[in-house]
């Protein structure tokens, strides 16, 4: 009995050892021909862009040659488009046009030069054939595409590294078109912008957004908690306008007042808060701190010490928690 249980158990190994090697038997001139599959089209691919690359060589002023640096000039790859997958099949452009004078237009012309520029939302199909969803599906309608923005106006394709995409540049690309922010950002208190700690694209996407000012996020305060998330809470006791949204104090882009805030407290603080806290002496003599002995006599418009609410941190001096507390005998942001 022993004898036959091991003979059936040899049988079945064997099998399995026969089947393993007609199966890597059978997959094994598969290999050679998908790795011959990609090489043809890779060279297909090549085939194509010479058919633009006898023309446009190292002579152009822009380089051109230099996208097969980028990810858009790695022919090993099948996915990868050709001059003509961008620029359109452009047959008048390759072989003459009776009708025009000198050599046609390509389909689709993405920088001014001899020919003018292609619309933009003719462009932007271009790229959105293959780049879709993600972080642009809210391109449509977004406030970019809306003022006739195309992809290649920031994107520079044919550049090893895409000025837009570095964060060392990236600031750079939008400031030349968001002159207010780029002249805020060099104020007092700002982001660590200049250092290229914080780029525009942390907070916006400029593909579109569901939320407001083209944010990551839906609002505000998310977009700023994703960084700041000490400020996110949730508190016992809450300061409605730092819960609601963080502009009514802060300036995000840069503010000779630090840190980052709109206005100097109190004056900032009296925009809601217009109570018994008011004081009922001038700002002026008393911010600038007059003391009594100083050569001022003291009357009811000038008190021997400056009001509490206009010197130091102001309203701050006593309520600390700005942005909230979880103290039991925090209502009123003490501690």
């Amino acid at each position: 009995m022993k004898l036959v249980q091991r003979l059936m158990a040899f049988t079945v190994v064997l099998a399995g050892a026969c089947w393993l090697a007609s199966a890597q038997a059978a997959d094994a001139p598969a290999q050679p021909k998908q790795e011959q599959a990609k090489s043809g089209i890779a060279k297909n691919a090549l085939m194509q862009d010479a058919l633009c690359t006898r023309c446009h060589d190292e002579s152009e002023q822009t380089p051109i040659l230099s996208i097969y640096q980028t990810k858009h000039g790695v022919k090993g790859d099948p996915r990868t488009p050709t001059c003509q997958s961008c620029h359109g099949e452009s047959e008048k452009h390759l072989k003459g046009d009776p009708s025009v004078k000198g050599r046609a237009a390509p389909d689709v012309v993405f920088k001014k030069g001899v020919y003018g520029v292609s619309d933009d939302k003719l462009r932007s199909s271009q790229c959105l054939t293959c780049h879709k969803g993600t972080e642009r599906t809210n391109w449509d309608g977004g406030l970019h595409q809306r003022n006739q923005l195309a992809c290649n106006d920031c994107h520079k394709t044919h550049q090893p590294a895409d000025p837009v995409q570095q964060k060392k540049t990236q600031t750079a690309v939008c400031f030349t078109c968001h002159k207010d922010q780029r002249a805020d950002s060099h104020k007092i208190s700002s982001h660590p912008i200049d250092i290229g700690k914080v780029v525009c694209s942390d907070c916006h996407n400029p593909h579109g957004s569901a939320g407001p000012r083209m944010l990551r996020k839906n609002t505000v305060t998310e977009t700023c908690y994703t960084c700041h998330a000490e400020k996110r809470g949730p508190f016992l006791w809450e300061h409605q306008p730092a819960t609601e949204d963080c502009t009514n104090c802060h300036t995000p882009h840069g503010s000779n007042i630090s840190p980052l805030l709109k206005s100097r407290a109190p004056f900032l603080c009296d925009e809601c808060h217009d109570g018994p806290h008011n004081s009922q002496a001038p700002y002026g003599v008393n911010a600038a701190g007059i003391q009594a002995g100083a050569g001022f006599v003291a009357n009811a418009t000038n008190p021997k010490a400056p009001n509490s609410n206009a010197v130091g941190r102001a309203c701050m001096n006593c309520h600390v928690m700005i942005h909230g507390s979880n103290s039991p005998a925090g209502a009123f942001l003490h501690r």
